[in-house]
């Protein structure tokens, strides 16, 4: 269930910023801007994207507006892996994992 997401890398203005590029609307016209783990608490779709980048290290903020994504990394940080985790983001079902029934 679910369909990939199509992502574009792309350098930011800064050599610490990196923006990622989705074919979805994660916010509508609203900016979600996350500054910790902790401020991601919520259940909706930018909430989760942001514990997903902060989960993979090196990130300081995450903002998020529509289908735009732009992270902030901390000094020595690497993106390898984030384009693939947005990529898979609302992918449930993998090969080889048997879904849950009620």
């Amino acid at each position: 269930m679910g369909q990939a997401i199509t992502v574009v890398e792309k350098g930011g203005s800064r050599p610490d910023v990196v923006v990622f590029e989705l074919n979805r609307s994660l916010t509508g016209m609203g900016h979600e801007r996350y500054r910790s783990l902790e401020g991601a608490a919520g259940n909706r779709p930018p909430d989760h994207v942001a514990r997903i980048l902060f989960g993979h290290g090196g990130v300081k903020v995450v903002h998020v507006y529509s289908n735009v994504v732009t992270v902030e990394l901390a000094p020595g940080a690497s993106t390898e892996g984030m384009a693939d985790a947005l990529h898979n983001l609302f992918i449930h079902y993998r090969e080889g994992v048997t879904p849950s029934l009620p």
